[in-house]
């Protein structure tokens, strides 16, 4: 036996006891899986208890109108999505109260009567003409922003609050006939309105 040959096996037994070390730490890895779990629970929590906090808050908020049995004919209808209120102007004071901060699929539809909103799997509500106060194209409302004018915001009064639903429907052509007809179906109120005095 030469002198190279225990240098040979100390390097062949360093060799096999770097292989064999250990390649995961099992309780590591577990204990950061448990605690990102914990954290992403923790967030959840916090989030909804804001969520339940804002519509606290907003309590004061009337009960939401009910279309009407007699809306008359449909002037315009809209399949698409609501994507939430806000605070008008506000376009990033979400709205929760009275089920306006859940978004759903929608079915609009405009009468002389106001706009009714269908909303499956949530509560339906109607805006009558009186209290319709502006309509315009945007790009985005809390929680959701898309292209420049790809959001049709209503405009309208409720109790003591003016409010912006976004709405974006499944044929964004649609939406400039929307604004045009709400837009000159609020003028029209108001000159009624004005000649009423």
């Amino acid at each position: 036996m030469t002198t190279s040959t225990p240098l040979l096996l100390v390097n062949l037994a360093a060799e096999a006891e770097r292989k064999s070390a250990e390649v995961t730490n099992w309780p590591g890895r577990i204990a950061w899986v448990v605690g990102l779990a914990l954290f992403v629970a923790l967030v959840y929590w916090l989030m909804r208890e804001g969520w339940k906090w804002r519509s606290t808050l907003q309590g004061d908020l009337p009960e939401l109108p009910q279309a009407p049995g007699t809306a008359g004919e449909p002037k315009l209808t809209l399949s698409g999505r609501y994507h939430g209120s806000t605070t008008a102007h506000q376009w990033l004071d979400r709205i929760v109260a009275r089920g306006l901060g859940t978004r759903s699929r929608a079915e609009l539809t405009l009468t002389d009567a106001g706009l009714a909103v269908g909303r499956p799997g949530a509560d339906d509500f109607f805006v009558p003409a009186g209290q319709l106060r502006g309509a315009r194209l945007d790009k985005g409302i809390a929680g959701k922003v898309l292209t420049e004018g790809g959001l049709l915001v209503v405009t309208w009064e409720h109790g003591d609050r003016l409010i912006d639903s976004g709405f974006r429907s499944d044929r964004s052509t649609e939406h400039p006939a929307w604004v045009a007809a709400l837009n000159d179906m609020i003028e029209q109120h108001d000159k009624q309105t004005e000649g009423a005095r």
